[in-house]
């Protein structure tokens, strides 16, 4: 049987090393779907619920995989569908390939069934390579270009593919004018190093520091070690934007913990008093929480020049890779006595932990949403992966959890998308599928998507090895975190119509699906339901029913903040009794003695 371009995608997939593609099928990919059937499922076809969820898939295997993520969708309706995950992956860096069907070629223009103009739908979030493929010898320089831009760009690439040509015999470019060849499948490597004048004149600014803060970002995730000799060197604090949650253990002693709105006091502590700031593969977008300007002398290091000295008016911009940029610069930079500066970061660190701790363990109706990550977090494996979804439970993932061993942990950061908690985890299990699992979702999220990926999980739990993947649900009713703002930003009080969400069982949903599943009301069913889920051997779900009222308090709360607060509350907020005394008892944690 005759080879069809459908043949060839996946050929050339497998060439590239790609073993799942996350997708929905529809007839504007027959072609390809019916060439899965002929290859033997080779690369594994990995069907969501939902076209959005396969591109969440692909951008969380791409996190945590380090390759490519690739995902699949039919045309018109498929393609829109595949949007809000592929601006995740472009806004946090993260390289995936769309490859989505169109109409017939015979049809196009034709205002034919789910035609749509994915030229101009896909233009923006694929804008450093699209092409659409109208002959199938154009097929393997679109494809391996595709790969090859989002690797090397870190970004999200599309090919679009008419169904007709996808069933038509493939026949491949020829050596004559107006064909166009390509080179057998490779990785594109390169270490990209800023001039050595450069680096002295960072390294001039680090040793004339007498306060040094380092914050680091996803981009120094390769650079842990260098990171850290340089702290070791300078004397340094290391606050790490959430997206490089997991680039240094957080049981370094001078390691402060999350910075910004999320952050904690001792990054908050450390921007303030810091004369010297080094930024390495961070574009952190709230520089309020960087320090004052003109307060401190700034280097940055990135990869992408374009975003060098964007965030924070930094003196030397270095435009390079991590790890080699802070290789380079170590040689130079002189040991500090900086002895006092360290010793109260340390000691700052290590004061907030007990504040955490106290705070995880006050009483609220009926559970300690922060005691939920806090009675996790001692207990992780060292190899887990954690995943965690935007809402109020995103701000106990960044303080709580305590990163340490080869944990690797990820959310949406920059488009901070509702959703993408549950598919990131599965994700993350097919990257890594001898690696458990825990996702940290709150209910708002689980009613969006994650209640129907759930059935993914239980249909693909047999094809990993170690079939641990843990769902907790942060269960309050509650549209938590946008009730927040509204308090703390707006000065209004809680709407209950747009807020308050339907009520339902959780652990009987995934029950049904054959998880293991508990359900909380009680704090001190935490830890022994922990104990159990994570010392299981299949998919698990938390239904922990959480207080909405204790308060995701930032680290330094402005006093517009605050009034807005009291604002809220005193215009008929439904529980501000209950809204005070959590907030008061959450705050006084961190003025108590001995704390």
């Amino acid at each position: 049987m005759a080879e069809t371009v459908g043949d060839q995608v996946l050929r050339r997939l497998r060439e590239w090393d790609v073993e799942q593609v996350f997708g929905y099928p529809g007839d504007g990919i027959n072609g390809i779907v019916a060439a899965f059937g002929e290859a033997g499922n080779r690369p594994r076809f990995v069907q969501s619920r939902h076209e959005e969820m396969s591109a969440f898939s692909a951008v969380g295997y791409a996190k945590f995989s380090g390759n490519v993520g690739v995902c699949l969708a039919t045309s018109g309706p498929g393609a829109i569908h595949l949007l809000n995950g592929l601006y995740d992956a472009k806004l946090d860096h993260v390289p995936v390939v769309a490859i989505v069907g169109q109409t017939a070629r015979t049809a196009m223009g034709g205002s034919y069934q789910q035609e749509v103009d994915l030229q101009a739908l896909l233009a923006d979030v694929a804008s450093a390579y699209l092409v659409e493929v109208n002959t199938a010898e154009q097929l393997p320089n679109a494809l391996d270009r595709a790969l090859r831009t989002a690797w090397g760009q870190r970004t999200v690439t599309a090919v679009i593919m008419p169904n007709d040509l996808q069933e038509q015999t493939y026949s491949p470019p020829q050596h004559e004018f107006k064909h166009v060849p390509s080179a057998p499948p490779s990785t594109p490597r390169s270490v990209v190093l800023p001039p050595e004048d450069e680096v002295a004149r960072a390294a001039e600014v680090l040793n004339s520091g007498e306060r040094v803060a380092i914050l680091v970002g996803q981009g120094a995730r390769n650079a842990a070690h260098e990171v850290s000799q340089v702290a070791e060197l300078t004397g340094a604090g290391v606050a790490k934007a959430l997206l490089g949650k997991d680039v240094l253990s957080d049981e370094l002693p001078y390691v402060t913990g999350s910075i910004g709105l999320l952050g904690t006091r001792p990054t908050y502590e450390l921007m303030r008093d810091c004369d010297t700031l080094l930024i390495v593969g961070s574009n952190m977008p709230y520089s309020q929480f960087l320090p004052q300007f003109g307060q401190a002398r700034a280097v940055q290091i990135d990869v992408d020049a374009g975003v060098l000295g964007m965030r924070y008016p930094t003196e030397v911009n270095l435009a390079g890779e991590a790890k080699a940029t802070l290789r380079a610069l170590l040689p130079q930079l002189q040991r500090k006595n900086a002895a006092s500066w360290r010793s109260g970061i340390e000691s700052s660190v290590s004061e907030w932990w007990d504040t955490m701790r106290q705070q995880a363990m006050l009483s609220a109706e009926p559970v300690n949403p922060q005691r939920v990550v806090h009675e996790l977090s001692a207990r992780l494996p060292e190899d887990a992966i954690i995943t965690a979804d935007s809402g109020s439970s995103t701000n106990w993932f960044a303080r709580n959890l305590r990163i340490r061993g080869r944990m690797r942990a990820s959310l949406s950061g920059t488009l901070a998308t509702m959703g993408a908690g549950v598919p990131y985890a599965i994700g993350a299990k097919f990257a890594h599928p001898d690696r458990p699992v825990v996702a940290l979702v709150g209910d708002g999220a689980m009613q969006m998507n994650g209640l129907a990926e759930l059935l993914t999980i239980a249909r693909y739990r047999e094809q990993w090895d170690d079939q641990r993947l843990v769902v907790c649900v942060f269960h309050n009713d509650d549209l938590n975190q946008v009730t927040w703002e509204l308090r703390a930003m707006g000065g209004a009080p809680k709407f209950e119509e747009s807020q308050t969400l339907p009520g339902m069982s959780y652990a009987a949903f995934a029950a049904a699906l054959g998880f293991d599943t508990v359900a909380i009301d009680d704090p001190e069913q935490l830890g022994p339901a922990w104990d159990r889920v994570l010392g299981g051997r299949g998919p698990a779900l938390l239904d922990v029913r959480c207080d909405p009222e204790v308060p995701p308090i930032p680290p330094h709360a402005t006093l517009e903040q605050m009034t807005s607060t009291a604002e809220a509350l005193a215009k008929g907020d439904p529980n501000t009794w209950h809204v005070l005394m959590q907030g008061a008892k959450t705050k006084l944690q961190e003025f108590l003695p001995g704390r």
